[in-house]
């Protein structure tokens, strides 16, 4: 994988939402002075001139991660604290066994000879396997011990220091969108009422010449055609609507209830060598929808309202995913770990460290308990489990919600702002 330190230009992501030219308003607690709430947030003054100074010298490569002092919270601006790991959401229990759990697997992960190589090539001084290994084990016994958000940040404030991501612009803007595991029926046979299906990978794919075959030539415009072609036979599962196998594919895993009352999973086994297209941004361009506004239910309420359009629009997207059966397995990431729920995140592993320990701050959406959602500032513990094939450059993360409706309607209205940090034991420790 390559590995390059320079600031990478956003691509359009895997997720349709991030075609949002225009934010949408969200409301939120009152916290404290703006001043306080949003600046220190960013990248302090200083660190971004030293950062914008080093990329006139010609001969250094810009840092993607920028290390600096943990954030002290501001008075009464609890979205600085990870409150739910010790008072739930929504009435909920308290999640702290999720976030021990992700710990756990990505410790696994850093244990493994894939982690070994990935961090050998790893560029940004300071940050290497043994010591994210050592952060991860502290923060755990810290987040045993503590009795409150507060007091876990104040422990944080002492053993830890930040390696802030410079973002999208410099500033460590960073453009946040959500993912999730879809729940579809499905069959294992074709029938007339299934028969859309998701595809396993050609077991002569590297030896497809270049260009490979784009979408439109793999299954037809009305992705009912690749039985006489090169996915002849590779069939998985079957599903009902088109636009099922569709989202598969962007979301990259799902849960599916069989004909049978069987349940399973799928998850990604690769793809073909094409850039995802958004269909989104199509229909803006064509004029069919606003850019600006734009959010995955408005895209499939198009869909659903006009199917023959999909025959049209799903072919302008070239790229191709392909599928391998789980068997119940939860959603894995990159890193060969199963996902958490609001845990784990997707970065580009180019630039990013994997399987580490980050801290994530920005407006995320919460379906309160009367069934309304609203969009809040919040700060999560996280691991970077995961990426996608999109997700590019140190301005984006994607961000797991989980599995089913709710996930999906929640990650369906995410798109955000914020910042990410890496969390490191200071190095005497």
């Amino acid at each position: 994988m390559k590995k390059t330190l320079p600031i990478i230009t956003l691509s359009i992501p895997v997720v349709l939402l991030v075609l949002l030219v225009g934010m949408q308003s969200f409301g939120q607690r009152e916290l404290s002075p703006p001043e306080c709430q949003v600046k220190k947030w960013d990248l302090p003054v200083l660190l971004k001139s030293k950062n914008q100074a080093s990329t006139q010298d010609q001969k250094a490569r810009s840092p993607v991660l920028v290390q600096r002092s943990p954030i002290a919270c501001c008075q009464g601006d609890i979205s600085c604290l990870d409150e739910v790991l010790f008072t739930g959401e929504n009435a909920q229990l308290p999640d702290k066994n999720i976030l021990l759990q992700a710990i756990d697997r990505s410790l696994g992960y850093l244990q493994t000879t894939n982690a070994d190589a990935a961090y050998k090539n790893y560029e940004v001084p300071g940050i290497t396997r043994d010591r994210v290994s050592k952060s991860l084990q502290r923060f755990r016994q810290l987040l045993l011990e503590s009795k409150s958000a507060t007091e876990l940040h104040a422990a944080i404030e002492r053993e830890f220091v930040l390696y802030q991501s410079v973002g999208k612009d410099t500033k460590g803007s960073v453009l946040f969108t959500a993912y999730y595991e879809p729940l579809y029926a499905a069959s294992r046979i074709p029938t007339a009422e299934y028969r859309y299906p998701i595809y396993k990978l050609p077991p002569d794919i590297k030896s497809w010449s270049k260009p490979h075959p784009t979408r439109k030539e793999l299954e037809g415009a009305d992705a009912l055609q690749a039985s006489i072609g090169k996915l002849r036979g590779l069939e998985l599962f079957w599903f009902r609507d088109r636009l099922e196998p569709y989202m598969i594919q962007i979301q990259g895993s799902a849960k599916l209830k069989l004909t049978d009352g069987e349940q399973t999973t799928v998850g990604y086994a690769g793809n073909t060598a094409y850039n995802y297209k958004s269909i989104g941004r199509e229909l803006a361009n064509d004029g069919i929808l606003p850019l600006e506004g734009m959010t995955m239910p408005i895209i499939l309420d198009y869909f659903h309202k006009h199917p023959q359009a999909l025959n049209i629009y799903i072919p302008r997207d070239p790229s191709f995913v392909f599928f391998q059966e789980n068997y119940g397995a939860a959603a894995q990431g990159s890193i060969q770990v199963a996902l958490s729920p609001e845990r784990s995140i997707a970065t580009d592993k180019s630039l990013m460290p994997p399987g580490a320990l980050a801290l994530i701050r920005a407006p995320f959406p919460f379906v309160k308990a009367s069934g309304e959602m609203e969009h809040r500032i919040v700060s999560r513990y996280v691991l970077d489990q995961d990426t996608g094939g999109a997700i590019k450059g140190a301005g984006r993360v994607d961000y797991f919600l989980g599995t089913g409706k709710v996930a999906g309607d929640r990650a369906g209205v995410t798109v955000s702002n914020g910042q990410l940090y890496y969390l490191l034991l200071k190095s005497n420790k």
